[in-house]
């Protein structure tokens, strides 16, 4: 199948009533992929079967016009539309299972599996991926979609001129943050306490989280995070709110690795979240998406040891070593890198506070946090 991402992505913008014409945006995957949680699995109806055999053919989905399907029962239909969110599923699966039939039949060595592209974000096809058993194990890098694209062609000219094609990298090698000078009224300095931040969070503060250099890749794994307690619905809504993001959008958990198996039902290590598990604590409310699933990032000491000494203290005080993490970002935009746009973003969207290395920053009413509570 020719760019199945693409046609994944149009779906989505089929079904929106503010999407006219023009190029596809990425952005709407991850909208769709969180909106098949909506949908019943099973096979195609007729309206359903009828679009994928329009659809799934197509070599350029770039050079179709939505308007070429205006006679469709889902043009404008409104992407949270239960009969979207059931052809959402069913797409989804029907496009897995396309790649799943040629795989079963021409890969049968049991080699591992490597996913590059943009379709390696989609964590439900990974993880069915993994329980295929058809290989020896499956990777998934945390910049597979086109942010590693200049990795790999740096990696491919140092094979053609050296002969040598392997590389030591790691996921936090992006920029480093510049701590700029900034106006300081409103805020209250701390030496970085963990117990202290531990316990802003569990009293539902939600808080920057800045460490070194940033990740690679379009995922937050703890160096340009938001986080906040996982207990409670309201706490993804106001996440969703300062992210200003669709409510239908799940926040990804952050977890202590060695406690994987506390909380989800698929005890795998999962530095990058890029898998779906099963949520098995009903006390982690404000992770957990309709369909009773999250996509958490696993954290060891070694990998992430700020990150992970935070967990541990949240973990001694609320007797969970997991947190919400989402992306610390303009909407739209790369990750925060500059300590006067971080206090610019904290104020505006409604931080309670950030963290920067070795210092914690807390907000007062009177300088503009809270805001999206």
């Amino acid at each position: 199948m020719a760019r199945p991402g693409s046609k994944y992505v149009f779906l989505y913008a089929l079904a929106d009533p503010n999407f006219s014409s023009g190029w596809l945006r990425d952005g709407d995957a991850g909208k769709l992929m969180a909106l098949t949680a909506y949908g019943k699995a099973g096979l195609p109806d007729a309206d359903e079967q009828a679009l994928i055999d329009s659809v799934f053919p197509r070599e350029n989905i770039h050079s179709l016009c939505k308007d070429e399907l205006q006679s469709s029962p889902y043009h404008n239909i409104g992407v949270t539309h239960p009969k979207f969110t059931n052809l959402a599923k069913r797409f989804s699966d029907a496009i897995f299972d396309a790649f799943h039939v040629f795989a079963k039949k021409n890969l049968t060595k049991g080699f591992p599996l490597l996913i590059a592209g943009g379709c390696g974000l989609n964590c439900e096809w990974n993880r069915r991926w993994i329980e295929s058993n058809l290989f020896s194990d499956v990777f998934i890098p945390p910049c597979t979609n086109d942010t590693g694209s200049a990795i790999g062609t740096a990696v491919d000219a140092m094979r053609h001129f050296t002969g040598n094609a392997k590389l030591k990298w790691n996921v936090y090698s992006g920029q480093p943050f510049l701590l700029d000078e900034f106006d300081p009224t409103g805020l209250e300095v701390y030496p970085l306490d963990y117990e202290q931040v531990a316990s802003a969070l569990l009293h539902e503060k939600i808080i920057g989280w800045v460490q070194g250099n940033c990740e690679i890749g379009p995922l937050a794994l703890g160096h340009r995070s938001i986080l906040a307690a996982p207990f409670s619905k309201t706490t993804r809504e106001r996440l969703n709110r300062i992210k200003n993001r669709e409510e239908f959008r799940p926040i990804a958990p952050v977890c202590l690795e060695h406690d994987v198996a506390l909380h989800f039902d698929f005890p795998r290590v999962s530095p990058y979240m890029l898998i779906f598990q099963r949520v098995l604590d009903m006390r982690l409310k404000a992770v957990t998406h309709v369909d009773g699933t999250a996509r958490a990032q696993t954290v060891s000491q070694n990998e992430n040891p700020r990150l992970f000494q935070l967990l541990t203290s949240f973990k001694a005080k609320s007797g969970a070593g997991v947190l919400c993490n989402t992306s610390l970002n303009f909407n739209g935009t790369g990750f925060i890198n500059r300590a006067t746009d971080l206090l610019t973003y904290a104020r505006t969207a409604g931080l309670d506070g950030f963290v920067v290395n070795d210092a914690f920053y807390l907000l007062n009413a009177k300088s503009g946090a809270g805001r999206s509570s």
